[in-house]
């Protein structure tokens, strides 16, 4: 049975690149019989508002995307990553990172990797002395990415292609989260960062099938090394073309998409514009494209 999610961050309102994702998650799970679920993804509590969680329920409804079973928020959870970060802890495999963004950008040492500058390893030096001499400063933890990937590296019961997934575009990947680097595990503000809580509920979920934009194919290499790590099941994934908006940027909150509920108010028809995306192009023209 095919168990596929809908996971967006209520920090603005849906705009048409998060129905096409929620629509392909949507088709999948029906096809395959199975059950669509709607997570929401608000570990971000400077940005996330009860209002934005309505509006998500709102537009999907609108829509004609019925999800299955009930909506669950990852500020709920905080718990349960708490108890993957301390099981990773206890594997000798993260570290304390006391460093601040500036003083991590102002490092001329930080190489870039796929999603953008890769942490210099500052604190990863550090003598556990000086560790405990600095518990009380704010601190994020970060994977110590060579020990992790030291800790599933090939053996007699499993093979080379051990850490890898499969693709519906890109076929057998074999993961390289060595290029992402020290990655946060658990931020300063929070106890979970959104490496750690998706792959964390994905597995509980049952998550058969993740279905998300391409933007998000590099994180796949991060997310397989943690379950891995924590073994837990790997997903199926299916990264799928981004929508590009008429003025060739993808669409994004950043960007300016207009959201759903602006189109519902100009009196958009919701069938045709599922019927649109499902046919692979925005009802406005605009082709869906790799980019």
């Amino acid at each position: 049975m095919t168990v596929s999610r809908f996971a967006p961050s209520p920090t603005g309102r849906l705009h048409l690149g998060h129905a096409y994702s929620a629509v392909r998650a949507h088709d999948l799970a029906r096809a395959g019989g199975g059950r669509f679920l709607l997570r929401i993804e608000d570990i971000d509590g400077t940005r996330s508002r009860e209002d934005f969680i309505a509006g998500i329920e709102e537009d999907l409804a609108w829509l004609g995307l019925a999800w299955d079973g009930p909506v669950i928020r990852q500020s709920t959870r905080m718990r349960v990553y708490a108890e993957a970060l301390a099981k990773l802890q206890a594997m000798g495999l993260i570290y304390p990172c006391f460093c601040t963004r500036a003083e991590i950008a102002a490092s001329a040492s930080a190489p870039h990797g796929p999603e953008g500058p890769v942490y210099p390893g500052i604190c990863r030096a550090l003598s556990e002395s000086e560790r405990a001499a600095r518990r009380g400063e704010a601190h994020c933890w970060r994977l110590d990415m060579a020990k992790a990937v030291k800790a599933c590296a090939p053996s007699p019961t499993r093979g080379e292609g051990f850490l890898r997934w499969h693709d519906q575009y890109a076929g057998w990947v074999q993961a390289d989260p060595a290029s992402a680097g020290d990655v946060v595990l658990a931020r300063k503000e929070t106890p979970t960062s959104y490496h750690l809580a998706v792959t964390v509920d994905d597995a509980a979920q049952g998550i058969t099938d993740v279905v998300r934009g391409v933007d998000l194919f590099e994180a796949t290499h991060v997310h397989r090394l943690l379950q891995a790590l924590l073994g837990l099941p790997t997903p199926e994934y299916h990264h799928h073309p981004l929508l590009i908006g008429p003025d060739g940027k993808r669409l994004a909150k950043r960007n300016g998409a207009r959201p759903l509920a602006e189109l519902r108010a100009d009196g958009a028809d919701p069938a045709e514009l599922v019927a649109g995306l499902r046919a692979g192009q925005v009802p406005i023209g605009v082709p869906i494209t790799e980019d």
